[in-house]
């Protein structure tokens, strides 16, 4: 069943929120063991918050637009009394004492926490390969990635554990992942959402969103997610947008560009998908042409430089002292070396040692400023390119999931989020949409991009292209039945 469909059945006490978590959780017994989805699976919780749900509705209360939905946590989300780890040996253990203001937002709305699942250490990665507690595995191809650095999330969506689970996306890992596990991801327009409480990689950069099996149920999710909060100093003072009561307004006479720079090195498939989406809205109505973007492939450059800087500012306070890892040693400055020689990965050090490096006398106007004037000739081409779009669209990937090890060069795997990197350096949105099967027969997901603050024009594209993709695409495939076994 999908969030909509259950949260309409419990409200209208057709099903039991006890019974819609106790799905969810036999499904992840049942298939995580091959997936690696979950690091924590919450069940005494999960099910003492259904049965208070319950007898709120029994009595007559209204339990929220999410009521009794099982949905899943990123690991890197504060929840009062519960581990919260970002994957990373550093921070094992650790209980955060206040829950971040998306986690009290889907508690207030009736969504159910059923676990926090699993991440690229500190969100760092492309591939959830990076985690310090193992790989997840894709649920299309068990071999397979399923990108990152959500990819704990959007396996649990694809292999249809949990309706919906919730991600952080600073340069693609939200829509990355979507787009290989074949499901649906979204990346707000920064400050739409509160980041208070996520645990923080590059702070310019991160932002909170969805992940679902349906458009539908990611614009419900975000309605639930969005909206101003004072303990986000960046959060945008604006209510949430309505999303869900537009789907259904259609695209016709909207203008919409396909992006030509983002199709020279895709696969041939991705490269068919993003011509049949464009049909696809074509026939809807919509007024399609092709754009140049040159300056957005710049932004790969200028987001390696800008991130790891900030990465290496936010990480300086893991420092053996106040919280997470300790590694004793007979004074301070060796003690804080061995603690964070032990507690970061290899990956989560390269960052750390790249941003420093920039950030240091000498190099700072080389390397950092340089990469925040890239940023604003970024941001000054979208604005260009939206002067004459409403949206633009191309691949969300270069190619479908790749496997295990295949790039174990840090530059083959930073190349892939070329496409999704752009729009967190503006601050955008952008979604991506399952659409067809590529190399394989595995997902590619189509991406979508908007101005800031245009999520409602953005679904209404998404839920158009949704309804043109070829049955079975983007739907919860479960486990290989091999494997179900």
């Amino acid at each position: 069943m999908s969030a909509i469909e259950i949260a309409t059945a419990v409200r209208a006490g057709e099903q039991s929120a006890r019974s819609a978590v106790e799905g969810a959780l036999r499904a992840i017994r049942e298939g995580d063991g091959a997936l690696h989805a979950f690091l924590l699976v919450t069940e005494e919780s999960a099910l003492e918050r259904a049965d208070a749900l319950d007898a709120a509705i029994a009595r007559g209360e209204d339990p929220g637009s999410l009521a009794g939905v099982p949905i899943a946590l990123k690991d890197n989300l504060c929840t009062i009394g519960v581990p919260t780890t970002c994957s990373s040996q550093i921070l094992a253990g650790w209980i955060p004492p206040y829950n971040a203001t998306v986690v009290a937002k889907l508690t207030a709305a009736g969504a159910i926490a059923v676990g926090k699942t699993n991440l690229d250490e500190f969100a760092m990665g492309s591939s959830t390969e990076n985690s310090a507690f193992g790989p997840t595995r894709n649920p299309w191809a068990l071999d397979r990635v399923p990108g990152g650095s959500s990819g704990g999330s959007a396996a649990a969506v694809a292999a249809g554990f949990v309706p919906l689970a919730v991600g952080s996306d600073t340069g693609g890992s939200i829509r990355q992942p979507a787009s290989l596990c074949g499901v649906v991801g979204v990346k707000p327009t920064y400050g739409l959402v509160s980041r208070y409480g996520l645990i923080a990689f590059a702070s310019s950069l991160d932002q909170i969103g969805p992940f679902a099996v349906s458009v539908a149920d990611a614009a419900l999710l975000l309605e639930v997610l969005a909206g101003h909060d004072r303990l986000d100093s960046t959060s945008i003072d604006r209510p949430a947008p309505k999303l869900v009561e537009s789907l259904e307004e259609g695209i016709s006479g909207l203008r919409v560009g396909v992006i030509d720079d983002f199709l020279t090195d895709a696969s041939t498939a991705t490269r068919r998908a993003v011509g049949d989406a464009a049909s696809a809205l074509s026939a809807a109505g919509a007024l399609v042409d092709h754009v140049a973007i040159p300056a957005l492939l710049d932004g790969l450059a200028s987001y390696y430089v800008i991130a790891p800087a900030e990465a290496s500012s936010n990480l300086s306070r893991y420092d053996g002292v106040r919280y997470g890892l300790r590694v004793d040693a007979d004074d301070v400055e060796q003690m804080n070396s061995k603690t964070r020689a032990a507690g970061f990965g290899a990956e989560v050090k390269r960052r750390i040692m790249l941003g420093t490096f920039a950030l240091s006398a000498g190099y700072y106007d080389a390397y950092y400023a340089q990469a925040q004037r890239v940023r604003t000739l970024i941001s000054e081409a979208f604005a260009r390119a939206y002067s004459d779009f409403d949206v633009l669209i191309g691949p969300t990937t270069p190619g479908v999931a790749f496997r295990f090890g295949e790039k174990s060069d840090p530059l083959a795997m930073y190349l892939s989020d070329l496409y999704t990197i752009p729009s967190n350096l503006a601050g955008h949105p952008a979604m991506s949409v399952p659409f067809a099967l590529g190399e394989d027969q595995l997902p590619v997901g189509v991406q979508i991009l908007a101005p800031a603050l245009r999520e409602v024009v953005m679904f209404r594209v998404a839920a158009v292209l949704e309804s043109a993709a070829p049955i079975g695409v983007g739907a919860p495939i479960g486990l290989p039945e091999s494997v179900a076994r």
